[in-house]
């Protein structure tokens, strides 16, 4: 697995919230073209989405802004919005309906929702909104690419939703609007009774927000081989060249999470048995159930049932905590933003073990694959 950070930012004005997603292209520790760091940590985006960027502080000393007086702007005005509402709830329909009017009869926007959305059931038997339904733009997940034409994104639902809405764009995020309508509200605080007044505050620009980090995750295949040469290096911490070959892997995921990345011993009786390795060097070896490798934002969740910490949003860091772990030792750590983290199998493994993102995604690690 290779890891780096990416950013996603959310608004906070007074008693109220405003979210907003956003990211940066991060580049492999090995590459010449490192993120540059400075006093908060590694630089963080500023533009986010076609049209959605940070304002600019002529306060600040050298440009060096502290994340949380950041605040956003627009370099054009919005026209296409996304709405991603949480299926199978009946009672965010009436709430996707009050707000799919206000943004196409009043503020004139393109809708962009799922296509599953506009085809429920209780949506096509209702005669009234069947004006708005024709004028709403439809996408599939998989199939569509919306990445490039959306400037602003609402979410309607509890956590998750926002979790999904951001594993649909894995390059530039555009800023988001998260409204509290399901279980969890730690990244949705929105309350919805006014959201005409909160969707025009967020139009007129200059609205404060908070940079989150996600992710950079890549899955590569390999071949193993255990041998004393391995198990040497092993010992000493160092990790051997011909055990993972960078040139013969094979990426077979890319992906860019939130929340955190799961790596367990799935169906298996068997303890999982992984190394951890810190810019190309063994740190520790983790037996259990398995370990979580998370986000700040990711901090409050998984991670927090498991024992960890959590970690402000502002706090550039990555948390590394076991599930369940066979050791009086190891407990949750915490690293430095922007460093290249990896998992292999060890090579006593017994079992293989199983990789998901932000719970989604899952599949099976072997030997040699990192």
């Amino acid at each position: 697995d290779e890891w780096d950070e990416t950013w996603l930012s959310c608004t906070r004005e007074g008693n109220e919230c405003y979210h907003y997603v956003g990211d940066t292209l991060a580049f492999p520790k090995q590459t010449n073209l490192e993120r540059g760091h400075f006093l908060h940590g590694p630089y963080p985006a500023t533009h986010f989405g076609p049209k959605a960027c940070v304002l600019p502080n002529p306060t600040s000393v050298m440009h060096i802004q502290d994340p949380a007086s950041q605040r956003l702007t627009w370099s054009k005005p919005p026209l296409n919005v996304l709405v991603i509402r949480k299926i199978r709830d009946e009672t965010l329909l009436e709430p996707f309906r009050e707000l799919c009017r206000f943004l196409v009869e009043e503020k004139h926007l393109m809708v962009y929702v799922e296509k599953k959305v506009v085809d429920d059931g209780s949506l096509m038997r209702d005669d009234s909104f069947s004006a708005i339904r024709n004028q709403l733009c439809t996408f599939r997940e998989g199939f569509d690419d919306i990445s490039d034409c959306i400037d602003l994104i609402i979410c309607l639902g509890g956590d998750g939703t926002l979790l999904y809405a951001s594993s649909l764009f894995q390059g530039s995020v555009p800023p988001v609007m998260a409204f509290h309508l399901g279980s969890l509200g730690f990244l949705t605080p929105f309350k919805f009774e006014s959201f005409r007044t909160e969707v025009d505050k967020v139009f007129e620009g200059n609205a404060a927000i908070i940079l989150r980090s996600r992710l950079k995750v890549k899955v590569v295949k390999g071949t193993f081989q255990k041998n004393e040469q391995l198990l040497s290096a092993q010992e000493n911490g160092i990790l051997p060249h011909n055990h993972i070959n960078n040139e013969a892997g094979k990426i077979t995921l890319q992906l860019q999470v939130l929340n955190e990345v799961v790596v367990d011993r799935g169906p298996s009786s068997y303890l999982s048995n992984v190394d951890l390795y810190l810019d190309g060097r063994l740190i520790t070896s983790v037996q259990g159930d398995g370990v979580i490798v998370s986000t700040p934002t990711g901090s409050t969740a998984y991670a927090a049932a498991a024992g960890a910490s959590m970690i402000h949003p502002n706090v550039p860091a990555i948390m590394v905590t076991p599930i369940c772990p066979h050791s009086l030792s190891f407990r949750p750590i915490v690293v430095p933003a922007g460093v290249e983290l990896m998992i292999t199998l060890s090579p006593d493994a017994r079992n293989t073990a199983w990789v998901s993102f932000d719970g989604r995604k899952r599949q099976e690690i072997q030997h040699g694959d990192r």
